[in-house]
């Protein structure tokens, strides 16, 4: 048995001798022939590099060119701090309160920075092309210096603001709050919009000579008496009242700026210090100012039913993260932290599925 054992394992040692042989032959002779192979087609791409030089170097640059159009959209949205493209025409939003039918809030407002030139057409009106590019007929007629609607002919060239407002060049010792006086409106208006810029963005700086686009601002000769403008309405206060489904008044005081596709909120000035009140009740999902951002001390407050509200630039926060608040609670007190010329409260209502702001005028009784 002994025997028989021992033969059999000199028999094994043997088979994997000749098995390691035989692999090491048949890689041997196929490596040999590769290389062999290999050596005949780089002597023939050598001897003919002219040839072929050109169809390979395009057709390299083709593939690169085809590679790096169809991955340049999926690296570009996957990779971080790259901002998405946004619509400049929000899609339509339906909210609907409680025992109430769906309301629709469509925003239509196209962005634009810069001033265009506009050749008048056979048949137009100025009330129309004010209407065609969004902004008030006076707003054209302010920055044409047309003396009536109906100085406008065929061929003319008008120059069409952005915004409904006006164009100022400023002069020595102006600044953001004796140009807002100027014109009627507010200063939070000018530093809000997107394109202005100032030479210290912590004072609003003004450099002699640089161009302002003034929101709202209407020309001194054509500003009606005090207390006339439209946007000038006294808010009524919200008191304090059991939570409903419906928003109301955070604050009482002056609208001083409106909702628009770059101010996406509403702006009420009054005494700084003036107690603000949760528009409806909920649970507080941020407080305080932990970012440094232009909204200062804010206040948000998720309303469980796709919508939250905010509240910004508050002089002093009153609730904390995770607090549940009733409709009309003191949530703060109006300020004038962050990016902000003055006292006033930047209230927002936001959809949050998307991140849809919508104008609040539209929902506050």
């Amino acid at each position: 048995m002994r025997r028989k054992i021992k033969m059999l394992g000199k028999d094994l040692v043997e088979f994997a001798k000749l098995w390691y042989w035989f692999l090491f032959l048949r890689g041997y002779r196929v490596f040999a022939k590769f290389e062999g192979l290999k050596d005949v087609i780089a002597k023939t791409l050598y001897r003919q590099r002219g040839r072929f030089a050109r169809p390979f170097v395009h057709s390299a640059m083709a593939g690169v060119v085809a590679m790096g159009v169809t991955l340049a959209p999926v690296l570009a949205q996957s990779l971080p701090g790259v901002e998405k493209e946004v619509e400049e025409q929000p899609a339509a939003v339906s909210v609907m309160e409680a025992g109430e039918t769906a309301m629709e809030t469509i925003e239509s407002d196209k962005v634009r920075d810069k001033v265009l030139d506009y050749t008048v057409q056979g048949g137009d009106t100025l009330g129309g092309i004010a209407a065609k590019f969004g902004v008030s007929t006076d707003t054209v007629r302010w920055e044409n210096n047309l003396a009536s609607i109906n100085a406008i002919k065929p061929g003319q060239t008008l120059r069409i603001l952005p915004v409904t407002g006006v164009r100022h060049k400023v002069t020595r010792g102006e600044t953001v709050y004796s140009i807002a006086k100027k014109y009627n409106t507010d200063a939070q208006a000018i530093v809000d919009f997107p394109f202005n810029t100032f030479s210290d963005n912590e004072t609003f700086a003004l450099a002699v000579g640089q161009e302002l686009i003034v929101p709202d601002g209407e020309r001194p000769r054509d500003v009606p008496a005090a207390g006339s403008r439209n946007i000038a309405q006294r808010t009524p206060t919200a008191g304090a009242v059991s939570a409903t489904g419906r928003f109301v008044w955070p604050i009482g005081g002056v609208i001083t700026q409106r909702f628009s596709w770059y101010h996406k909120g509403l702006d009420i000035a009054t005494a700084n210090g003036t107690p603000v009140l949760a528009a409806d009740a909920g649970t507080v999902i941020a407080s305080g100012w932990p970012d440094r951002s232009g909204y200062g001390n804010r206040v948000e407050i998720d309303h469980g039913n796709g919508l939250k509200t905010r509240y910004a630039h508050l002089s002093r926060v009153d609730v904390v993260v995770g607090q549940t608040v009733n409709r009309g609670d003191r949530i703060g007190l109006e300020g004038s932290t962050g990016r902000s010329t003055g006292p006033h409260l930047h209230f927002e209502i936001i959809q949050i599925a998307g991140n849809v702001h919508l104008n609040p005028l539209q929902f506050l009784k």
